[in-house]
């Protein structure tokens, strides 16, 4: 599995429009953007009962990773399974189907629907659910514009609105309520080898100040 580059700031709003404007001319948007020009991302976070995902966060331990369970624009018929690891300066994803059924399942508190030795990543949570107690925890909503860009592999994403909830039973319920978390706007610059000249300068990835900000550990922070 490849590590790929990660790069994330705060950006204020006019830093947003212009960014934006530039993005759409030099790049593609994302083929999930709705007509509103990007989509929303719904994701549930996994933890146990001393937060370790959270403090390991907060204490900026370099090798570290998390679980969540994602959908898109509210479209529970499609979700998936992610895990999100770090090790130092490298970010590695890795992800696989699960249904809604399933889901359903490990939120009324069943997890062997994940002991399927056919899918390994599911198989991983299960076996974490048993010796590190990891736990539904948090809901994480936001909107999402995405931009990409053959050359570098590169993803460049800008996010707003976040939103959570810990009553994680409603994660399948689009509708259910959540708080707002941040109003920051977070840039994030993904990319594997390099990153083209012409979209490092319009990110001005060198003239910025890097954040290691987190949506689940802000979340868990309201």
């Amino acid at each position: 599995m490849k590590g790929r580059n990660e790069h994330k700031f705060y950006i204020n709003y006019a830093d947003y429009l212009t960014l934006r404007s530039r993005l759409r001319v030099f790049a593609q948007t994302d083929k999930n953007t709705n007509e509103s020009g990007g989509y929303k991302v719904r994701s549930l976070y996994f933890d146990n009962y001393m937060d370790k995902v959270v403090t390991e966060k907060l204490s900026g331990i370099g090798k570290r990773e998390k679980f969540r369970i994602r959908y898109y624009n509210d479209n529970i018929d499609f979700i998936r399974l992610e895990k999100k690891s770090k090790n130092n300066r490298l970010t590695y994803k890795e992800n696989a189907p699960i249904t809604k059924g399933q889901c359903a399942e490990v939120l009324s508190g069943n997890y062997e629907c994940l002991n399927n030795e056919n899918i390994p990543l599911m198989m991983e949570l299960y076996t974490k659910m048993h010796t590190q107690v990891l736990r539904p925890k948090n809901i994480v909503d936001y909107d999402r514009e995405v931009y990409v860009y053959p050359t570098g592999n590169v993803r460049i994403t800008l996010d707003k609105k976040v939103r959570t909830s810990n009553n994680v039973n409603d994660f399948l319920n689009p509708h259910s309520m959540t708080i707002l978390a941040a109003t920051a706007i977070i840039l994030e610059v993904k990319y594997d080898g390099f990153l083209p000249d012409v979209l490092r300068d319009i990110v001005q990835i060198n003239q910025r100040n890097q954040t290691e900000f987190s949506k689940y550990v802000v979340a868990r922070l309201v």
